[in-house]
């Protein structure tokens, strides 16, 4: 399992867990378990897609694929609920959006990481 996967999945697990203290609240506290589980499983599986293994590509890019990524996953439970939750859909959207950011994010840290740590070993060996 990669790292961007293994973040992706925990991202989506936690994200997912704001989703369904949202649906409880937006419920008033009476939503069936199975609705509750249904809905943070499907934030995982957001996860999963969002975490796959994707050609590397510009943040704009990483960002819109996150959205659509979210419309997708997202659709399967909005249309299995009979489309009656569009806070969720939408959310979906959204979180998928800032996954891909958070992903994007930490890639390009590693990357700044990675050219610091050459230059420090360049700049070492030439004093």
């Amino acid at each position: 399992m990669t790292k961007r996967l293994r973040t992706a999945l925990i991202g989506g697990a936690l994200l997912g867990i704001i989703c369904v203290v949202g649906a409880y609240i937006r419920s008033g506290f009476t939503a069936a378990p199975g609705f509750v589980f249904s809905l943070w499983y499907n934030r995982v599986i957001l996860g999963l897609a969002v975490g796959a293994s994707w050609t590397k590509t510009d943040r704009n890019m990483a960002l819109l694929r996150g959205a659509i990524l979210g419309l997708l996953v997202s659709f399967a439970f909005y249309s299995s609920t009979g489309f009656k939750d569009p806070i969720s859909f939408v959310a979906g959207i959204l979180y998928g959006v800032i996954l891909e950011g958070w992903l994007s994010r930490s890639s390009l840290n590693n990357k700044n990481h990675q050219i610091g740590g050459e230059y420090a070993r360049i700049h070492k060996t030439t004093n």
